[in-house]
């Protein structure tokens, strides 16, 4: 196909109908061979969510004739560039087999799709707010329960077959009064994984930076689980935690970079919003990400690495930069 040049600055109208195929953007153009590349090393890179029309003229240079149109259908165009992304939308419910079965069909066969495990399995107690109705404020009788996560979270998930990368379970931080100390935690998570089917690939999230403890990660290593490397409000920097030599304690890596340490989710949101250029570059989260990715690569671990927007604006320039500390790195020494 022959690709006619931009100028610098244009951006493509992203709600239109008809007319001939758009030319494929500079990011685009710059990123998905490299991206390809390291792919096929084990190490993707992706982004958290994938619905940003902040993304017009980077990702999406298809026009599309609606918002409902582009949020029901971008994720084929998403997946011309990535080779993997984080379906973060099943935190808030379960996810419906008729739903994962419209990503299964719009992705090629080499993609893959990681997704957050519905709070309702994850929260110890429901944080008092609006969208938890009744339930705000209480304790969940579900919290890792795993008949009710095979039966309302793995069943519709087989639908992805192959192309389910890693299943998260994010759990936000304990406090100290929740009774979740992390003896009790470890013990939890022992018999809930004990009791769940093996063959998918799970990952922990935690919020508590006092669990990354040898008892923790010896805990997702009897078990075959991945530590998710995250960049959080109250958690080390992703450099220092690949700093701990036991720190990938699956045969495959997890990383989500989501905010700078310091910062809230809402603060984030509020200075980001709409995601659609690098308002602040977050060397740490770059070079974390990079580092990470070259030790999977050197100990042969796959790598899901997901970038969220809140890390600096916007996410595919994010994982851009990381793909140039990447490709500066002498392949000899991998």
């Amino acid at each position: 196909m022959r690709v006619r040049k931009l100028p610098s600055g244009t951006q493509l109208p992203l709600f239109e109908t008809g007319g001939a195929e758009p030319p494929l953007s500079s990011y685009v153009r710059s990123n998905a061979g490299r991206l390809r590349r390291w792919a096929e090393r084990g190490i993707l890179l992706g982004t958290s969510s994938w619905k940003y029309p902040g993304w017009q003229g980077i990702v999406y240079n298809r026009p599309y004739p609606s918002q409902r149109v582009f949020e029901q259908t971008c994720l084929a165009e998403y997946a011309t560039v990535f080779p993997t992304v984080c379906a973060d939308f099943a935190l808030y419910d379960f996810p419906t087999a008729k739903t994962l079965g419209l990503m299964y069909d719009q992705t090629p066969g080499h993609f893959s799709i990681a997704l957050k495990v519905t709070d309702r399995i994850t929260v110890k107690r429901y944080p008092n707010l609006p969208r938890y109705g009744a339930h705000a404020g209480k304790e969940n009788p579900d919290f890792l329960n795993p008949s009710l996560f095979a039966d309302q979270f793995l069943a519709p998930v087989s639908t992805l077959k192959q192309k389910c990368a890693t299943i998260i379970f994010e759990f936000s931080t304990f406090a100290r009064d929740s009774g979740v100390t992390l003896p009790v935690f470890i013990r939890m998570l022992d018999v809930f994984f004990t009791k769940v089917p093996k063959e998918f690939a799970y990952s922990v999230e935690v919020r508590n930076s006092e669990f990354l403890t040898p008892d923790y990660l010896a805990l997702l290593r009897s078990h075959g689980i991945a530590h998710v490397l995250n960049s959080w409000t109250r958690m080390p920097a992703i450099q220092e935690q690949i700093g701990n030599a036991e720190i990938l304690p699956a045969s495959f890596a997890v990383i989500r970079a989501l905010l700078k340490p310091g910062r809230t989710y809402q603060e984030a949101v509020e200075y980001f919003q709409p995601y659609d250029a690098i308002k602040e570059v977050n060397p740490a989260i770059r070079t974390g990400v990079a580092d990470t990715a070259i030790r999977c690569a050197r100990e042969e671990k796959k790598l899901y690495a997901y970038i969220n927007n809140r890390a600096e604006g916007n996410s595919p320039k994010t994982i851009e930069a990381i793909l140039d500390i990447l490709d500066s790195y002498p392949v000899e020494k991998l």
